[in-house]
């Protein structure tokens, strides 16, 4: 495969070489690249042989001899050198089936990109990738990736996504164990179809691929009410969510007394909906499942405490009206609690979530419409703070294709976005509020 190089960093090893802009890279020791993994991974050796086919069509080697993992200083058209791959299945839980139409576009956009995996952390279903594609993530050593098991029954999980390769879930997993790759899983729990006794057997085979298995999150299924035509499900009871608690405790104190860790992980919106504390922090080790909403309050809340133990009160009283979505605004409102010895008042409000139903009740799917209609003419402080999860990363657009400055004109108010994961971060943020 032969990709197009769009650009060279300045005194970089492609600078010195002349290489381009316009041409194309052909090999590299021989190898064909197909994408970004295997770019990134023969680059690592310190003797190159690399094949390049000028912008007039002649093709001409170099040979390098640099340091190891010296970058080349090649630039592509896509940091993926190929594109993000989509996914083929259609599962009964899909969250994306569910969004309302209008809104953000990449809302609707739906990947399943191993190699995304790799790098970002993403969760993968591996049920689009053939058999010489797994042999590639074998070769590369990819490790570690994020899998989307659902459940370990092979049929069920056919259903559950339906997708006729679903079922090969249990060899894959049992291949990269082999092979000394790591993966964390999670299991999208959907009631009366993966859990229960059938929960019980998933956990039993994930644990059983332990330590290549390094954790498993639990997370309730979240539906919103655009469902016309799709499978029939519905939400965890109070009494389910229990229920799926109790049983991953059950396995977090036998993994804990077979391998020291706790391993199975329940997402802290299930603890809520189960009407239950959130468990203590030495019970998330170093936090594997942030991800996938597992410890982030109770993280959040250990290093805002451990922050002011370095902080004065403020002269100036400071009052600040925070917005979230509805299932975390009791937790927050405790732990914003604390500030108020150092004078900062913090009113939590929790917005019901209109646009999606009100189901949804996690704070990075509120939409600033829905906290328009819910808090305009009610917010009487100093500043709005909000997660700045609320917005696509990186820039400051809503679900709902509202803008940022749009919601601070229609408030009448500051409205900041602030570190939701960090607490530390999230305390420093705060007393810069009052300078």
């Amino acid at each position: 495969m032969r990709h197009r190089i769009t650009g060279v960093d300045k005194d970089s090893i492609a600078d010195e070489l002349s290489i381009e802009p316009g041409s194309f890279l052909i090999s590299i020791n021989g190898e064909d690249i197909v994408d970004i993994v295997d770019y990134e991974q023969l680059c690592t050796a310190e003797n190159l042989v690399v094949a390049i086919e000028t912008p007039d069509g002649e093709i001409v080697e170099a040979d390098i001899e640099k340091d190891m993992y010296e970058p080349l200083g090649i630039n592509f058209a896509d940091d993926l050198i190929g594109g993000v791959r989509s996914c083929k299945n259609r599962c009964i839980f899909c969250f994306i089936d569910q969004m309302a139409r209008g809104g953000r576009k990449t809302l609707h956009v739906k990947d399943d990109d191993w190699r995304m995996s790799l790098i970002m952390g993403n969760y993968i279903t591996l049920t689009n990738v053939d058999e010489r594609e797994f042999e590639r993530i074998i070769k590369r050593k990819a490790s570690p990736l994020y899998i989307s098991v659902h459940t370990m029954d092979g049929e069920l999980r056919k259903l559950m996504m339906a997708n006729p390769t679903a079922d090969l879930i249990g060899e894959r997993l049992e291949r990269l164990k082999e092979a000394g790759i790591r993966f964390h899983c999670q299991v999208v729990l959907c009631p009366d179809i993966n859990d229960g006794e059938r929960l019980e057997y998933t956990l039993e085979k994930l644990s059983a691929l332990y330590p290549a298995a390094q954790s498993v999150a639990i997370v309730p299924v979240g539906l919103t009410k655009h469902r016309d035509g799709l499978y029939p499900l519905r939400c965890q009871t109070r009494e389910e969510a229990r229920e799926a608690i109790a049983q991953t405790q059950a396995w977090q104190r036998k993994m804990r007394g077979l391998h020291g860790t706790s391993f199975a992980y329940a997402a802290d919106e299930m603890y809520i909906k189960a009407g239950l504390e959130i468990p203590p922090q030495e019970l998330y080790e170093d936090y594997p499942q942030l991800e996938n909403g597992v410890g982030l309050l109770r993280k959040l809340e250990s290093e805002m405490n451990e922050a002011l133990k370095y902080k004065k009160p403020l002269k100036r009283r400071l009052t600040l009206d925070a917005v979230t979505g509805e299932s975390a605004k009791e937790f927050l409102g405790g732990a914003f609690a604390r500030l108020k010895e150092y004078n900062i008042h913090v009113n939590v409000h929790g917005v019901r979530n209109s646009f999606l139903g009100e189901s949804v009740t996690v704070a990075g799917l509120v939409t600033a419409g829905d906290i328009v209609d819910q808090l305009g003419g009610r917010l009487n402080g100093d500043a709005v703070i909000i997660p700045e999860s609320m917005m696509r990363e990186n820039d400051d657009i809503f679900l709902d294709g509202v803008r940022l400055g749009e919601l601070e004109a229609a408030l009448n108010k500051n409205v900041r976005a602030l570190c939701p994961s960090d607490g530390d971060i999230l305390i420093e943020e705060l007393f810069a509020m009052a300078r």
